[in-house]
């Protein structure tokens, strides 16, 4: 029934029903301050098991769901994400639906039926297929026609109209490349995922900028020390092991992980970090500072990055309209143990660094 219908209802059944007073039952009908949240809800439910239709007022209210759509949740970043995210739309009264994709497992058009299924009041996607250039994204403007309202994290796509909220991934490159070089290295390797995601896209970008601007380094060397791999720690350290055969004495990574991965070639050839080889990470996730050696590497701001992707959102949902542009945010290089001047006698311009007794190689970070 309608909101006035509702009035009309017996009160004392619903009062019965919530074991509170009818006075009670009025003032949640009518939305009126001075309830409880779990009178309140118990008001609700009663409504819901009698058969009435709550008012219009009150059913947004109770329809707060957010679906917030992650790539996984082994990459530590990704957790950091969803929980600011959570910390972030609770004051809002909306809650997230977290949906973590998996190898094999439910892709995420499957997970975005599903939240449609649930009504959610909008979606929020963390480095998602609209950060992939290879992807159909008309599945994003085909929620926009409905209307939902979607909000992006990391990855920009054009032709979407919603807010994008990214990493200046560009400057991170620039900023790791610029940090190695004060510290006198010049064969500096990149490792980072596969080139149909825009933020590799411009982390490369970003990197052979300054090391063409810094370094003087020309497009086939750039080509030499630039390893594009699988994301992960497994990725990172094939990657680095070939960066390391060709004479690298630095490693500017794509992501954390990576990082570790590097970290552990290193130490199987036999090699310190940061002695023999330097190692910059990118996102600065939980522990980091916490490995050995801790971790150098590009801080994403995720806390204020998450902030504004709810509060976009939420403005799209009451029908504020965010802007439809990219929110670009400055990353912090944040300096750790992994990171050292060179060795001035490295053999890299012979074909190979300098290697040190395999005793020497400490525990590999977990």
């Amino acid at each position: 029934m309608s909101y006035s219908a509702a009035m009309r209802a017996r009160l004392s059944d619903i009062a019965q029903q919530a074991d509170v007073s009818e006075a009670t039952v009025s003032r949640v009908l009518n939305d009126r301050p001075g309830v409880a949240p779990e009178t309140r809800q118990a008001v609700l439910t009663a409504l819901d098991v009698l058969g009435y239709e709550r008012p219009a007022r009150l059913r947004k209210r109770s329809a707060g769901l957010v679906g917030l759509v992650v790539p996984e949740l082994d990459n530590p970043i990704f957790p950091a994400f969803a929980q600011i995210i959570e910390s972030a739309l609770a004051p809002t009264g909306y809650t997230p639906v977290l949906c973590t994709q998996t190898p094999g497992g439910v892709r995420e058009d499957e997970y975005v039926e599903m939240l449609l299924d649930r009504q959610v009041s909008g979606i929020v996607f963390v480095s998602g297929l609209h950060a992939d250039t290879a992807a159909d994204h008309d599945r994003y403007r085909t929620l926009l026609a409905r209307p939902l309202p979607i909000v992006m994290i990391n990855g920009y796509a054009p032709g979407i109209p919603a807010p994008f909220v990214s990493c200046d991934d560009r400057e991170a490159a620039e900023l790791a490349v610029a940090h190695l070089m004060a510290l006198g290295h010049r064969r500096i390797g990149l490792i980072t995922g596969p080139d149909r995601f825009v933020p590799v896209q411009r982390k490369v970008s970003g990197y052979k900028a300054a090391m063409e601007r810094l370094a003087g380094v020309d497009a086939g060397e750039l080509a030499e020390l630039t390893e594009l791999s699988l994301f992960g720690v497994e990725g990172g350290e094939a990657a680095a092991g070939r960066l390391i055969e060709r004479g690298a004495t630095g490693i500017v990574c794509g992501s954390d992980l990576m990082a570790l991965g590097a970290i552990r070639a290193a130490r199987q050839r036999g090699m310190s970090v940061p002695g023999d080889l330097s190692v910059v990470g990118y996102d600065d996730s939980p522990l980091m500072a916490f490995t050995d050696p801790p971790l150098t590497t590009m801080r994403q701001p995720v806390a204020a990055m998450a902030v504004a992707a709810v509060r976009a959102l939420v403005d799209e949902i009451n029908g504020h309209g965010a802007p439809h542009s990219e929110y670009l945010f400055r990353p912090e290089l944040v300096v750790r143990g992994s990171t050292a001047v060179a060795q001035q006698d490295d053999t890299s311009a012979a074909g190979g660094p300098r290697q040190r007794p395999a005793s020497s190689a400490l525990a590999v970070p977990a």
